[in-house]
């Protein structure tokens, strides 16, 4: 697992330290864990409602796997799909 230093204000720390006390996290690790995972997950719900709200698609499932596998190859992905 990678390491990382991060640097917090003393009002940081602080409030960190009091979410920690009250049972909610049982390190400053864990509570810094929970922010990224509600970070993914809020951008996870932006990427749908985008998805959802771009209406639908003129193409068919093969064009746009076809596209995009072709997109990976040209930025170095090595996808290679075929229809059958």
């Amino acid at each position: 697992m990678p390491r990382k230093t991060i640097t917090f204000t003393d009002k940081q720390n602080e409030y960190m330290q009091a979410r920690i006390a009250s049972g909610g996290y049982t390190s400053d690790s864990e509570y810094v864990r929970d922010l990224v995972r509600k970070d993914q997950e809020e951008a996870l719900k932006m990427a749908v409602l985008e998805g959802l709200s771009s209406g639908i698609s003129e193409r068919n499932v093969m064009d746009i796997i076809k596209d995009e596998t072709e997109r990976m190859q040209a930025n170095g992905g090595v996808l290679s799909i075929s229809e059958s």
